[in-house]
Parts: structure tokens; sequence; C-alpha cells
């Protein structure tokens, strides 16, 4: 997840890829649980990876939601578990949270988990920056003649494959070169497989 502002109310308007039950989320917002939550206060000012127990954590809950809180986690056995805040190069703060009802990790395993939490939230970083600068609009058939460009394919051969006109494969070629910016044909396919148009 990004770690929430304080102006948001909704968990679900955070979170940038989960496992967890698709009824926790919606449960969790409808009863308004993030306005008085331990765990996202302490991820608001916090860098260092902390453990939670729904049961020990929910008493310290204002407005009375502490019940709804521990009947929810324990109802789908997610207890126990851990925060891991991380942050991406552009110094968005997130955290990574693992879950269930088995005891709390301890310290070899909270170190792999800190790693691999750091690598996956800098990972979906970096997708998401990719994605944001992909140009939309790059034709089927644009995407069709780079993907056999990256194969090796000469002109030639893409006009045989795709039952087209060498004119017209040069025409595709060129458009999406100037959509994803790009100076050549090995540039463009370069960019199309970074932004996984293409693989």
């Amino acid at each position: 997840m990004i770690v929430p502002a304080k102006s948001c109310r909704r968990l679900a308007e955070s979170v940038v890829m989960t496992n967890w039950p698709k009824d926790l989320l919606s449960s969790y917002d409808a009863a308004s649980m993030m306005t008085s939550s331990p765990v996202i206060e302490r991820l608001r000012r916090s860098t260092i990876p902390f453990t939670y127990d729904t049961a020990l954590e929910s008493h310290r809950r204002s407005h009375g939601k502490d019940n709804a809180v521990l009947n929810l986690f324990e109802r789908l056995h997610l207890g126990r578990g851990v925060y891991i805040p991380v942050h991406d190069v552009h110094g968005t703060c997130g955290a990574v949270g693992f879950a269930g009802d088995r005891e709390v990790v301890n310290a070899g395993e909270l170190k792999e988990l800190t790693f691999i939490a750091s690598y996956l939230f800098s990972r979906l970083s970096e997708i998401r920056e990719i994605r944001s600068r992909t140009p939309a609009g790059l034709s089927r058939r644009e995407i069709e003649c780079l993907h056999w460009a990256a194969a090796g394919k000469t002109t030639t051969e893409m006009a045989k494959i795709l039952d087209l006109s060498e004119y017209t494969v040069n025409h595709y070629l060129s458009r999406a070169t100037r959509k994803l910016d790009s100076v050549n044909r090995v540039q463009t396919v370069a960019k199309a497989i970074r932004a996984g148009l293409i693989n």
C-alpha cells in the first residue's frame, strides 16, 4: 500500500496490490475503521518494521471500533502480522504487510521479509512509473510489427508473416516509433519491451 494521508478515509484507495479476502477491504472501509487505526498511525511515523496482534492493538482504538476490528480480522484468520515501511526512489512512503494466524515472525524471518518487501515495493513503483509514461494508442498492428521486429524479422519477412505490404509494415513501425518517442527501430523495440507492450 501507499501510506494513506491523514485526509484519506478509505483503505482501499491506498492499496496497490493485495491477496487478502475481498470482503476485508470493503468491510473495513464500510465501518470507517481507518480513522482510529493504530497500525496506520504507526506507519505514518515509522520507518522500522513492526509486528502486530489485533487482539492487543484493537484496544488502542477510539470511536468504539475495537470489537468490530477484532471480529473482522479474527474471522478472516488475519489476527497477527507484520508491516514493513518501505519507500521508492521518488520518496513515496509505502508499506508491505503480511498477515495470518500463525505465531509472530522471528528476527530472521523479519529480515527476509524486509528485503522482499523493499524489492517488491521498488519494483511495483517502477512498473507504475513505466505505465504512466507509456503513451496510449499503440494499435494492434503496431504491436504485432514491434513483436516481429523484436524477434529479429526484417521488413520483408514481417510483410509476409502479417500478409501486409512492406510499405504498410514500415508505416506501422514509424507510427510506433513516434508514439514511443524513439529515434530508431531498436530503441522503439526496447521501449516497448520495458513498457510491457511486447515480450
